[in-house]
């Protein structure tokens, strides 16, 4: 085994590790942490493949935008340390399935194209990335890069939906005097704040 086997097989147990933790932990703060634990492993990859503007993407993009903003929106909802409820047993079984369909995907891609290890060196520059990024032809990939960046708006929108808290209704108390009317009286920190 060459020294390079090694290290794919190192970087492919720490993803599938991390990945793994991220799913099955039961607070939502270690499930941030350890999502970004796993895509910093995928730019590791995408840096063993010598694709090193994908990786630098990949970290820019995916660890530094989206899981910084899932972890402020954590720690904004100020349920970091709660441990997340249990899942429904029909949610576990569909999660079981789409594991399954998603071996049995992949299992059939690798049978019908025939994957060989070559010597070959490919170009990925970035002005070859950038031509197939925006080209609408055969080989042109504009449509996903719009895809992408509407996930990246429907991340954004989720992160400030959960970031909002609902306003709390103001308590009043009523307290008697001495032979006088009831009077009712504000939270004292809320007539604080407005001050």
């Amino acid at each position: 085994m060459t020294a390079s086997q090694i290290i794919f097989y190192i970087l492919s147990a720490f993803i599938l590790g991390t990945a793994i933790l991220s799913v099955t932990t039961n607070k939502i703060f270690r499930s941030a942490i350890w999502l970004l634990f796993s895509l910093i492993g995928v730019s590791g990859l995408y840096f063993w493949l010598q694709v090193e503007f994908i990786a630098a993407v990949q970290i820019v993009v995916y660890v530094g935008g989206i899981v910084v903003l899932i972890i402020f929106s954590i720690f904004l909802t100020q349920q970091s340390g709660k441990e997340m409820p249990k899942a429904p047993m029909l949610r576990n079984i569909a999660s079981v399935l789409a594991v399954l369909f998603g071996f049995a995907l992949t299992y059939s891609l690798i049978y019908k194209n025939n994957f060989q290890a070559t010597n070959k060196s490919f170009d990925w520059s970035v002005n070859k990335i950038g031509n197939q990024m925006l080209a609408t032809g055969e080989n042109g990939y504009a449509l996903p890069f719009e895809v992408v960046s509407i996930l990246l708006l429907a991340a954004m929108v989720g992160c400030i939906v959960i970031a909002i808290k609902a306003p709390a209704a103001p308590t009043t108390q009523k307290v008697e005097g001495n032979g006088h009317e009831p009077v009712e009286l504000e939270n004292i920190k809320e007539k604080e704040l407005v001050e």
